[in-house]
């Protein structure tokens, strides 16, 4: 609104620089690149990574896949892996344990996973996620979990886009007040020697 009130106020104004009525255009155009151009921005990659990531998905649930394991035994300690005792967390939850489980492909596998038993004994079971040959890897990203990302990529591209535009319109800015400056020191400077002199016309 102030790009519009500038560009009412210096339409008539006999005190109208050029360079007024160019920043009021300067203005009126960052605000319609902010309020039109940024959305746009932000919907399209949103859309984009919205796109790649639930292919993503689509990929990640093809080839993992939940299999049960069973424990064989826990696995020896290691100070490098277990949490400090001294501290409550997450990970309390969690042990490293001997396991066996059977791939998707129907192989037999046996090897150490962490399983999700505070106190693990052969026998318990537990689930795990494998791919396609039994291999462990990680639980596959969630459609919601993309939604969320692809959302947040949109939002911080509409935030850019902004920020561009408005960085773009104070560096135009900046250097018209600079210019204006270098002419009034020229104007001042042809002015000077005759200021406060009879009959110089000041």
């Amino acid at each position: 609104m102030r790009a519009l009130g500038g560009l009412w106020r210096w339409r008539h104004n006999p005190l109208r620089r050029r360079t007024d009525l160019a920043e009021a255009w300067l203005a009126l155009t960052a605000m319609v690149l902010i309020l039109a151009v940024a959305p746009l921005v932000g919907a399209v990659v949103g859309a984009a990574a919205q796109s790649t990531l639930q292919e993503s998905v689509r990929d990640q649930r093809a080839a993992r896949q939940e299999v049960a394991a069973t424990v064989v035994k826990k696995a020896s300690r290691n100070g490098l892996l277990d949490p400090d005792p001294e501290s409550a967390s997450g990970r309390d939850t969690h042990s490293r344990v001997v396991a066996n489980w059977t791939a998707p492909d129907g192989t037999a596998q046996h090897g150490t996973v962490t399983a999700a038993i505070k106190s693990p004994v052969p026998g318990d079971h537990f689930t795990i996620w494998t791919d396609l040959h039994g291999r462990i890897v990680g639980r596959p990203l969630d459609s919601a979990t993309a939604t969320t990302h692809a959302v947040l990529a949109g939002f911080g591209a509409a935030v850019i886009a902004v920020g561009l535009v408005e960085g773009g319109r104070r560096l135009i800015v900046w250097r018209m007040v600079l210019r204006r400056y270098a002419r009034w020191d020229r104007a001042w400077d042809k002015a000077g020697p005759d200021w406060g002199r009879t009959g110089a016309g000041s």
